[in-house]
């Protein structure tokens, strides 16, 4: 079902209040970047009384109850971070999106711009899915007369910041600005698809703002992140520039392809009621040289930038 955006074009957002993104902040991910996997349901929400750290590490097995003691002493530092954050403004968060008229050839989807045309080659699963079916993202836009979108969401301020504590070897904090500084670009990205699919686009208007439901991917449309396994070719960030101004925000591009600040993320949105996340996997030599000429490169060039696909 193809759904005319609300609000089509480019769109900028700058200076987002941080208090507006903490509850989009997925705390799971944040304890896997400090090595420590685990399943903290409810974490985000113990007070610092006694009694209320009590009842909920009595609900972890003896032996884990260590480990769950360690977590909260952890979180407890990144909302003091999040707080110094807010009260003395050290980081601004901004974003982007591009919402525009796209349609598909083949394994193509082709964005329009104003009077401009970005083509974005897309590959296609070799290994099928679980249905059966070897997906590409392009089986997402019709052929004519559709609408795709793009994004980027950045935390400026947070190198300057987490080296003022690396110069006096605190690299405890250092560390804490740094990766609570990734979740706040990917909670920023999760909080710009809500309001893409509610106000932006527009596609899913009566949709509530139900935070679980979004972190098991329970809505419509999907957000694919360029480098991740259904878009793995990262030099498409280049196209994609052309599409979302990444200096509008702050963001520039190294020449591999990396966002700096780090703490960005940007991708794709589509608004299909059948899109899902997929993994490409492996492609195979006959793939590879099709997509390099449709890159508009040759193999060895693109090669580098699939190895772990090959």
């Amino acid at each position: 079902m193809n759904v005319k955006p609300a609000e089509e074009g480019y769109i900028l957002l700058k200076d987002i209040p941080l208090a507006e993104i903490v509850p989009f902040i997925h705390w799971s991910f944040f304890f896997m970047a400090w090595r420590m996997p685990g399943k903290y349901e409810g974490i985000e929400h113990v007070c610092e009384c006694g009694s209320c750290k009590m009842d909920w590490l009595m609900k972890f097995p003896v032996n884990e109850r260590a480990k769950a003691e360690e977590a909260l002493s952890l979180i407890k530092d990144a909302k003091e971070m999040l707080r110094y954050f807010r009260e003395n403004k050290v980081i601004s968060i901004n974003a982007a999106i591009g919402i525009y008229p796209a349609y598909s050839t083949g394994e193509d989807i082709i964005f329009v711009r104003d009077n401009m045309k970005v083509t974005i080659p897309m590959l296609r699963q070799q290994m099928p899915s679980t249905d059966g079916y070897c997906y590409s993202l392009a089986d997402f836009i019709k052929s004519d007369n559709d609408f795709a979108g793009v994004f980027a969401t950045t935390v400026q301020g947070v190198e300057e910041f987490a080296e003022s504590f690396e110069k006096n070897d605190d690299m405890y904090n250092g560390i804490l600005v740094k990766t609570i500084s990734d979740r706040i670009a990917e909670a920023t990205a999760e909080w710009l698809h809500y309001k893409v699919r509610t106000k932006y686009w527009a596609y899913a208007p009566d949709e509530k703002p139900d935070i679980e439901a979004m972190f098991k991917v329970k809505y419509r449309g999907i957000r694919p992140a360029i480098g991740y396994p259904s878009l793995p070719d990262q030099s498409i960030i280049f196209e994609l520039d052309k599409l979302i101004d990444f200096k509008k925000i702050g963001i520039t591009l190294t020449e591999n392809g990396a966002m700096f600040p780090n703490a960005s993320v940007s991708g794709l949105y589509f608004a299909h009621p059948m899109s899902k996340y997929f993994m490409i996997g492996k492609i195979d030599e006959a793939q590879l040289m099709d997509y390099a000429s449709r890159r508009g490169k040759t193999a060895e060039e693109i090669r580098k930038w699939l190895i772990s696909n090959l």
